[in-house]
């Protein structure tokens, strides 16, 4: 019988974790569905826990792969899924048992392509929901899934970019359950980190959404997003993310160019380009990087001087912004390299002490 869901798992050096996610998956109150867990070439014990779940629940499928990265575990899921719709979950998070029975029942009802929940983050000693100011019901309907949702993950408009920590609150693919003929159909796949950077989830949900013609976010966090793992990728120094988000910047420009999208969505990916200067600029700070202050402030001031991230930072409006991330936004219109790093030391300071 034909899974309703098939739930892809990329899995890397997880042993600490993948038992608290698998236990979960397998207590959704959900008939029907299968587990994809990709074993990602890892080198702890995690594939023989991936096995010892699958000899007792043939439920779960196991694919054991040489290490090439997230994205292509995720695209080898995608190639296996059986099921209707298609979900992911990281091998460190865990979801409530409902989720994915409640979203696949809005999914149903009225023939949705995309369904999305908010989710709460997890830092070991406490936790926090994201929030997300919207009624507890959205549905987007044809244009208005580009318009609405689309829109949103290319980037941030008037009042939104208020809120430079929820750019990529929208774009995960964890929170999300698609139709799985939305995603094959149309050859929707994940580019590869090396090229990119990060946001891979977010570019993957850029192509799905342009295709999607139909869009529900449910406001209820049933997902829990670990932010405890210090081996996390996202955790690390990557001395090429300039370079890496050029290319995604790229990515997302020629395909709203060959989609012929409003001149809006132009000014969105300018003011994605823009707020990513926090992104790039804590990770230039980050304790990955061993080289000196005078280094990192110099590191900082060649971000600021690329041309492209120069040239969407002189059209940025800093009116609805607070005073805070006025005074931030004004130390990277202007270049000044070493207040944005006593800034960005600060906002590190914050992250780690109240979140």
């Amino acid at each position: 019988m034909k899974p309703k869901i098939s739930i892809i798992v990329p899995i890397y050096n997880v042993e600490k974790y993948l038992g608290r996610c698998l236990d979960s998956l397998l207590k959704q109150e959900l008939k029907g569905f299968e587990i994809i867990g990709i074993n990602d070439g890892s080198t702890d014990s995690s594939l023989t826990i991936l096995k010892e779940y699958a000899d007792k629940d043939d439920r779960i499928v196991v694919i054991d792969k040489e290490n090439e990265g997230v994205s292509a575990a995720r695209n080898d899921g995608v190639k296996k899924a059986n099921g209707e719709y298609i979900g992911f979950v990281d091998p460190d998070d865990w979801i409530n048992p409902f989720m994915y029975k409640h979203m696949l029942e809005i999914a149903e009802k009225d023939q949705i392509d995309i369904v999305m929940c908010s989710y709460i983050r997890e830092f070991g000693t406490h936790a926090k929901e994201k929030i997300f100011d919207l009624p507890n019901l959205s549905s987007f309907h044809n244009g208005d899934v580009q318009k609405n949702f689309m829109r949103r993950l290319v980037g941030p408009l008037n009042e939104e970019v208020a809120n430079p920590e929820l750019l990529d609150a929208w774009g995960t693919v964890w929170s999300k359950l698609y139709r799985a003929e939305l995603i094959k159909n149309n050859n929707i796949h994940f580019v590869e980190l090396k090229e990119i950077g990060s946001n891979e989830d977010t570019l993957f949900n850029i192509y799905a959404s342009y295709y999607a013609k139909s869009f529900v976010f449910l406001n209820k966090p049933y997902y829990h997003y670990w932010r405890a793992n210090n081996t996390s990728i996202t955790s690390k120094h990557n001395p090429n993310l300039v370079s890496q988000f050029g290319k995604l910047y790229n990515s997302i420009e020629n395909f709203l160019y060959e989609k012929n999208m409003s001149e809006e969505f132009q000014i969105a990916l300018s003011n994605r380009i823009s707020l990513s200067t926090l992104g790039l600029g804590l990770n230039t700070i980050s304790k990955g990087n061993r080289y000196s202050i005078l280094k990192q402030v110099s590191d900082l001031k060649n971000v600021l001087n690329n041309s492209r991230i120069k040239r969407s930072l002189d059209q940025f409006e800093l009116k609805h912004c607070s005073i805070i991330w006025k005074t931030f936004f004004y130390f990277a219109k202007k270049r000044l390299a070493f207040g944005l790093y006593i800034m960005l030391m600060s906002i590190e300071v914050l992250r780690k002490t109240i979140r």
